[in-house]
């Protein structure tokens, strides 16, 4: 059985205090309700020591938001951060194929592909997120966009290194719009992605967690969640307030 995976990106968002604050209010809470299901957070990666050393030893993990493409430990790459240096801080997850990093970043499929290789030869677990925006929506070529973007991964990389990782699906037309997919369109969209799956190896759809990431909210996630191919959800703006995050996580178990 595919265990609930809950996990907030905090994109470009936090201060020290503020993080502080909102680490002490997750770790308060995770006795009520939160057992049944995985929790993970990704932090701005100047504040990742922060988060380390708060959530060492609690049931929370770690990871980050973005790595270079580049392989190795280290180079002359201003700005960029090593999928080995997110082992060595210890992150469980990284995030691979964001919407933002392919709209605003030019991360092409091809570029996605590599760093989900990188990731998944640290043994670290890629996050691959894939969605249509509103524009392809309505031109009905959601599926066409999802299975590109999933495709090129299952194309591009080795075997082996498919062991082991989720999928995010994220209508980005539903993210900070104002627009909100229904429970059922999220459902119909996950259940084609599994049979995606399930066409190139029934044990990998079986076993992959397939989160949602469409503006979840405490107030509709028990509705999301309890779709049939629903396995929790990548959340946003909401991860950024620690009851609303944890009212998520409990409705994901």
């Amino acid at each position: 059985m595919r265990k609930p995976l809950v996990a907030g990106n905090w994109k470009m968002n936090g201060s020290r205090t503020m993080i502080a604050g909102l680490l002490d209010g997750l770790t308060a809470g995770l006795t009520e309700g939160c057992d049944k299901t995985e929790i993970a957070v990704f932090p701005p990666s100047i504040y990742l020591s922060q988060v380390k050393d708060a959530l060492d030893g609690s049931s929370v993990a770690w990871g980050v938001q973005n790595v270079c493409t580049q392989e190795g430990e280290a180079g002359a790459y201003t700005g960029e951060t090593a999928v080995a240096m997110a082992a060595d801080f210890g992150c469980a997850y990284v995030l691979v194929g964001h919407s933002e990093r392919r709209a605003l970043y030019a991360e092409s499929d091809a570029v996605v592909a590599a760093k989900f290789a990188l990731i998944a030869g640290q043994n670290l677990v890629p996050v691959l997120c894939v969605g249509e925006t509103l524009e392809e929506r309505e031109r009905g070529e959601t599926m066409s966009v999802v299975s590109r973007q999933l495709g090129a991964v299952l194309d591009g990389v080795d075997a082996a290194l498919l062991n082991d990782f989720v999928i995010a699906y994220e209508p980005v037309w539903a993210i900070g719009t104002g627009k909100t997919a229904t429970p059922q369109q999220a459902q119909d969209v996950h259940a084609e992605i599994r049979g995606l799956l399930e066409k190139r190896c029934p044990d990998m759809a079986a076993r992959t967690r397939i989160l949602y990431g469409g503006s979840v909210k405490a107030s509709n996630a028990v509705d999301i969640l309890g779709q049939l191919d629903v396995d929790g959800a990548l959340v946003g703006g909401a991860s950024l307030k620690a009851e609303e995050f944890l009212a998520i996580c409990r409705a994901a178990g």
